[in-house]
C-alpha cells in the first residue's frame, strides 16, 4: 500500500473517531430496531425425518453384481423416483384435508397475532354445510368473540359490526353455512378475539409442498432419504412430515394390493374354465366306462404304459407352459394402455422378471398420473420404459410359445409312436387310455392355478411398505428462524457501515479544504502560514490583550512565521503585506484585521489599509473617530482610499485614522466611497507615492485586498507587496480554486505567495489541533460533572 492510500486511511480512521458519538448512535439504533424485529417476528421451529427406501428382493439380487461394478445407477434412480412420489401434490393435499390445515385460529394481540394449533387446544370446531368442493376451494375469514359458554360474537372485518349467535346456530356466510361447535377449551379464550382463516386447500398444500425439502442422502448410492420442513408451530411441522411418511407408505401397498387383485382375478376367470372343462372330462370317462362296462385296465399294457410315461409327463408340462404362454401374450397383445398384468409363474425367468418390473412401473406411472399429466417428463420417461418391457414381453413370448410347439409336436410324435403299439390292444383300452390323458392335463392345470392363487395372496398378506423409518420426525426445540445472534451481529455491523458509509462517501464527494494538512497536500510548493479557528456566535472576533484564546494563539504564529518570511528578505523599510482571497466571504477582512491588531499589540507601528475599494468591508472593525470611541464609521463616509487616488490635493494625513484599541494603536486608512472606475484608480501614481512614503513611516503595512477570482484589482497592485497572504476557508473554498493563485505564482504573477487557512473546526485543526491551543489553560473534561 502507498504512502498516501496509508494516508487516506488514517484520515478516514481519524473522521470516523471524532464521530464517534454518530458511531454509537447508529448502533444503538439499529440494534433497537433488531431487537424489536426480533420481538415481534413469529419464529420459524426445524422438523427433520430419515427413511430408508427398501428395495426388492428379487432386483436386488439380479442387479448386485452389476451395481457392486458401478456399470448402473438403478439405486439412484430409484431415489430419483421415490422423492418425486413423496413430493407429490396429492400427498400434500391429502395431509392438508387429514389435518385440517386450511382452517387456522388466531389470538389477535396489539402487533403480533399468536396462532393454535392442535384440536385439542382449539376453543370451538368449524362445521360446514356446503359441498366439499365449495369448502376446498374457498377463501374466508372471520372473527370470533366468546361471551359465555353457550354465545360468541361474530364479524367478518376486524373493524365491522359483531352480531351476536348461540353455539350450534347457524351462521349465513360466503362460503355457505356454517355451525360452530364449542370444545373442552372454550372457556380459556373468553373475550379474547379470535380470527378463524380459512384457505384453500390446493393453495395450503401448495404452500407446504414449496416449504419440505426432499433430498437423498450425500453418501454415494445411499437409500437414505432426509424430510425437513420448517414452520411457526415445531408440532405442525412434525405432524406433516409423520403424515408425510405414512401416505406415501400407504399408496405404495396400495399398489402392491392392486397387482395381487388384478392377479387373483386372472387366475378366477382361468380356474372356472378349466374347471368346467375337467367335469367334461370326468363325465366322459364315467360315461365310457358305464357303457363299455369296463371295471379296471390297469394290468394291460403295462409295458407300454411304462415306456410312455416319461413322455406323457414331459408333453403335459410343455402343454400347460403353452397354454400359460399363450394366455399371457393374448392379454398383453389385448392391452390398449398400461394396466397391470398377472404375474403367472412360467419357466422362463427372464419373462416373469420383466412381469414384475412392468407392474412396479405402472404402479408409479398410476400414482403420479394423480398430481400431474401424460406430458410430464418423469411420465414420459416410465411410457418409454413400459414400452420397452412390453415390447420385450411380447418377443420373449413369441419365442417361448414357437418353442413349446416345436416340443409339444416332437413330444407329439414321439407318444404317438409308443401309442402306436398301443392301439394294437382292445379299443376300449385305448379310448379309456385318451380320456384319461385329458383328464390329467386338465387337473393339473386346475392344480397349479390354484397354488398360484394362493402364493398371490400369501405375498399381498405379506407385503411391506417401500420405506423404513429410521428417523421419525423430531423438532429442533429451539427457532431456527429467524437467527438472533446472526441478526444482532448484523445489526451491529449494519450500525458501523452505515455511519461509515455516509461519511465515506461524504469524503470522497469532498472537494473542500478542511484545514492546513489538506491544503499543504496541494500547495506542496507554497508554504501554509496559519490556519485560524473557527469562532462561535459569542466569541469575540477581535484580539485582545494578553488574549489566551485560540484565535490569538493562531494569529501568533501567524505573526512568527510571517515575521521570520520577511527577515529572511534583509528588507530595511516597513513590509507591506496583502490579505487577498479567491472570493468575498471567506475571511480576508478578518484576517487583515487581526493580524494588524496582533502586530500593534506587540509594540509595532502597524497601518491597514482598505483596498478592496469595490466592496470595503474594514469600516466594520474600527472606528474612524477618536481613539476611545466605540461608535463604528458607516460606509463611505469621510475620506479614505479612494478620495486620495482620485483627488491630488487629499494628502495622506488626511486619510489616516487611528484607532486606540486595547491591543493598541493602530493606523487605518479605510476605502473611501465606491469609484465607477476602481482599477483605473489603482493603477494611478498616486497608489506608488503612497507605499513610497507609507514603508518609511510604519514597521508593518496590511493591505486587505480585492478577491482574485472576481476582480483583477490585486493583481494590479502586486508589486508593491513584499508578501501575499492567500486566506481560503474551511469547508467553503473548494481544491479546484486552490490551482489559480498556483499558477499565478508560478507564472510569477504573484509575489511571495503563502497561504492561510481560515474559519477551521478545533476537531479539524491541523498540527495544533492534534496537541491543542491554549497551552496552560485548565479545561474541563467532558466526562466531568463536578
Amino acid at each position: 500500500m502507498s504512502s498516501s492510500s496509508e494516508l487516506d486511511l488514517k484520515t478516514l480512521f481519524k473522521i470516523c473517531l471524532r464521530n464517534w458519538k454518530w458511531f454509537a448512535l447508529s448502533i444503538i439504533i439499529c440494534v433497537a430496531l433488531a431487537m424489536v424485529y426480533l420481538r415481534y417476528t413469529v419464529p420459524e421451529y426445524s422438523a427433520t425425518a430419515k427413511i430408508q427406501i427398501l428395495e426388492e428382493s428379487n432386483q436386488a439380487s439380479e442387479l448386485s453384481v452389476l451395481q457392486d461394478l458401478d456399470m448402473f445407477s438403478t439405486g439412484k434412480s430409484q431415489i430419483e423416483d421415490e422423492t418425486e412420489l413423496l413430493s407429490a401434490r396429492d400427498n400434500f393435499i391429502h395431509i392438508v384435508q387429514q389435518l385440517d390445515l386450511n382452517i387456522q385460529f388466531f389470538i389477535l394481540g396489539n402487533i403480533k397475532n399468536t396462532e393454535i394449533y392442535n384440536k385439542k387446544n382449539v376453543p370451538f370446531s368449524v362445521n360446514f354445510l356446503s359441498n366439499d368442493s365449495i369448502v376446498n376451494n374457498a377463501k374466508f375469514d372471520f372473527y370470533v368473540r366468546i361471551h359465555s359458554k353457550t354465545s360468541f360474537g361474530y364479524k367478518e372485518k376486524e373493524d365491522g359490526a359483531e352480531k351476536k349467535y348461540d353455539f350450534g346456530d347457524k351462521v349465513s356466510t360466503e362460503i355457505g353455512d356454517i355451525i360452530l361447535t364449542p370444545k373442552d377449551k372454550l372457556a380459556i379464550y373468553k373475550d379474547r378475539p379470535l380470527h378463524v382463516v380459512i384457505r384453500p386447500v390446493e393453495m395450503v398444500a401448495d404452500r407446504y409442498r414449496k416449504k419440505t425439502i426432499i433430498s437423498p442422502n450425500d453418501k454415494k448410492l445411499s437409500n437414505i432419504i432426509n424430510i425437513t420442513l420448517t414452520d411457526p408451530i415445531e408440532q405442525r411441522a412434525i405432524d406433516v412430515i409423520n403424515n408425510l411418511i405414512g401416505v406415501n407408505n400407504a399408496n405404495a401397498v396400495a399398489d402392491k394390493k392392486a397387482i395381487a387383485d388384478r392377479t387373483t382375478k386372472f387366475i378366477n376367470d382361468r380356474i372356472t374354465e378349466i374347471y368346467s372343462n375337467l367335469s367334461e372330462v370326468d363325465q366322459s370317462a364315467e360315461s365310457f366306462k358305464e357303457s363299455r362296462g369296463i371295471a379296471d385296465l390297469g394290468s394291460q399294457s403295462n409295458v407300454n404304459f411304462n415306456m410312455s410315461a416319461s413322455s406323457e409327463q414331459e408333453l403335459q408340462n410343455a402343454n400347460i407352459q403353452l397354454s400359460i404362454a399363450n394366455s399371457m401374450k393374448d392379454l398383453i397383445d389385448g392391452q390398449e394402455g398400461f394396466d397391470i398384468i398377472p404375474e403367472v409363474g412360467l419357466a422362463d425367468q427372464g419373462i416373469s422378471s420383466n412381469a414384475q418390473r412392468y407392474n412396479e412401473l405402472v404402479a408409479q406411472r398410476n400414482r403420479l398420473l394423480e398430481s400431474s399429466n401424460e406430458k410430464n417428463p418423469v411420465i414420459v420417461k416410465l411410457d418409454q420404459q413400459l414400452d420397452d418391457l412390453r415390447r420385450g414381453m411380447k418377443s420373449s413370448l413369441n419365442n417361448v410359445t414357437n418353442n413349446l410347439n416345436l416340443q409339444v409336436n416332437s413330444l407329439s410324435k414321439q407318444l404317438s409312436q409308443i401309442n402306436s403299439r398301443i392301439y394294437a390292444a382292445p379299443s376300449n383300452e385305448r379310448a379309456l387310455r385318451d380320456i384319461a390323458r385329458r383328464q390329467q392335463t386338465t387337473e393339473s392345470l386346475y392344480l397349479y392355478l390354484l397354488q398360484k392363487r394362493e402364493e398371490s395372496q400369501i405375498t399381498f398378506a405379506s407385503a411391506v411398505p417401500k420405506s423404513k423409518i429410521i428417523d421419525t420426525a423430531y423438532g429442533s426445540n429451539f427457532p431456527v428462524s429467524p437467527k438472533k445472534n446472526a441478526i444482532a451481529l448484523a445489526a451491529m455491523i449494519l450500525g458501523l457501515l452505515i455511519p461509515f458509509s455516509i461519511i465515506y462517501v461524504k469524503d470522497m464527494l469532498d472537494d473542500k479544504i478542511h484545514n492546513k494538512i489538506d491544503l499543504e497536500a496541494i500547495s506542496s510548493d507554497v508554504p501554509v502560514m496559519a490556519e485560524l479557528p473557527k469562532l462561535g456566535k459569542k466569541e469575540s472576533k477581535m484580539v485582545l490583550r494578553e488574549d489566551r484564546s485560540v484565535l490569538a494563539e493562531s494569529m501568533r504564529i501567524l505573526r512568527t512565521n510571517l515575521d521570520y518570511t520577511l527577515k529572511s528578505r534583509f528588507k530595511s523599510k516597513g513590509q507591506v503585506v496583502f490579505v487577498t482571497s479567491s472570493v468575498p466571504g471567506e475571511g480576508k477582512t478578518f484576517v487583515s484585521s487581526n493580524l494588524a491588531l496582533i502586530y500593534a499589540n506587540a509594540g509595532k507601528k502597524v497601518l491597514l489599509i482598505g483596498a478592496d475599494i469595490r466592496n470595503p468591508k474594514l469600516y466594520t472593525f474600527f472606528s474612524s473617530k477618536t481613539a476611545d470611541s466605540k461608535e463604528k464609521p458607516k460606509r463611505n463616509v469621510g475620506k479614505g482610499l479612494t478620495e486620495y487616488l482620485y483627488d491630488s490635493t487629499v494628502s495622506e494625513k488626511d486619510i489616516i485614522v487611528s484607532s486606540n484599541l486595547d491591543s493598541g494603536v493602530i493606523d487605518v486608512i479605510y476605502s473611501g466611497k465606491i469609484p465607477p472606475n476602481p482599477s483605473e484608480l489603482l493603477m494611478s501614481d498616486r497608489m506608488k507615492e503612497l507605499f513610497d512614503q507609507m514603508t518609511v513611516s510604519y514597521d508593518v503595512i496590511i493591505v486587505d485586498t480585492a478577491p482574485m477570482m472576481v476582480v483583477a484589482d490585486t493583481l494590479l497592485i502586486n508589486q508593491y507587496a513584499d508578501q501575499i497572504l492567500y486566506v481560503t476557508k474551511a469547508n467553503v473554498t473548494e481544491r479546484k480554486v486552490i490551482e489559480y493563485p498556483l499558477k499565478l505564482n508560478k507564472e510569477g504573477k504573484l509575489k511571495n505567495l503563502a497561504f492561510i487557512v481560515n474559519n477551521v473546526k478545533q476537531t479539524n485543526l491541523g498540527y495544533g489541533g492534534k496537541y491543542g491551543y491554549g497551552y496552560g489553560k485548565t479545561i474541563k473534561k467532558w466526562w466531568s460533572f463536578s
